[in-house]
């Protein structure tokens, strides 16, 4: 499992677009498995699962995506996992963090 956490500013929408059509056009193999929304009080709440095949690991690997925010003031949260070879212990985790680095890249143009 790998992680990476983004707070900035900007517009909920524009930004979870940018983020899904990224996500989706970064690799063949993406695909969009499902999502959640929820608003609040002012506070709104995206949640997308994507997956990819990882031919480093040869298996398909899980990229689940949190867009939180109030006004301009946003929250990404990415966390990848399925990526790993291993029974036991996890290792060759190279999927799991080049998913990461495309959200990386996607969230440095936010």
């Amino acid at each position: 499992m790998a992680k990476y956490e983004h707070s900035f500013r900007g517009n909920f929408d524009e930004a979870l677009n940018s983020l899904h059509q990224g996500i989706l056009g970064g690799s063949v193999t993406a695909s969009y498995e499902d999502g959640s929304d929820y608003a609040s009080g002012g506070v709104r709440l995206a949640v997308r699962v994507y997956e990819r095949y990882s031919m480093a690991g040869g298996n398909r690997l899980s990229l689940t995506l949190t867009l939180a925010g109030q006004g301009e003031d946003l929250f990404l949260s990415a966390i990848a996992a399925g990526g790993s070879q291993g029974m036991f212990l996890k290792f060759n985790t190279f999927g799991e963090e080049a998913f990461l680095d495309k959200v990386r890249e996607l969230a440095c143009q936010l």
